[in-house]
């Protein structure tokens, strides 16, 4: 699940992938102690109407990747522009090479693309990037892929 944090308040913006059988019990041969990557915390930091462009909003958000975190596979109805500012990031949208940035390196999401890959490339560290996203107003920040 994707959680937006916003004035202290969690509230989700993306469903998790996980369908009836995560419910069921592991496999014998899996230990029940297996933990699951915690998911990443999403912060919003502003949100501003363009009034030079109309009907469009801009808004800006944190995501912490904890260690193996990883996003479901997503899309925006925006222009949506990240910045790494710590750590190590995969990224891969639909037709494109998985790319991984490290930081000062930044990525381009566009209204149509689909995200298909967006992770924390280590099991150890954390991972932090800045996203500016331009929107239509009123518009949710994370859709689910078509």
């Amino acid at each position: 699940m994707l959680n937006i944090i916003k004035k202290g308040l969690p509230f989700v913006v993306a469903s998790s992938l996980a369908g009836p059988l995560a419910l069921a019990a592991p496999p014998h041969h899996v230990a029940a102690t297996t933990t699951k990557p915690a998911d990443p915390i999403v912060t919003e930091l502003m949100t501003k109407d363009l009034p030079d462009i109309a009907d469009k909003d801009v808004l800006m958000i944190t995501v912490d990747y904890p260690p193996g975190a990883a996003d479901p596979i997503h899309r925006h109805d925006a222009d949506s522009f990240i910045y790494v500012l710590e750590g190590s990031i995969v990224m891969q949208l639909r037709g494109q090479k998985e790319v991984t940035l490290t930081p000062g390196q930044t990525f381009y999401e566009g209204a149509k693309d689909i995200h298909t890959v967006g992770r924390n490339a280590s099991q150890t560290e954390p991972a932090k990037f800045l996203v500016l996203l331009i929107k239509k107003k009123g518009s949710p920040a994370v859709l689910p892929a078509e």
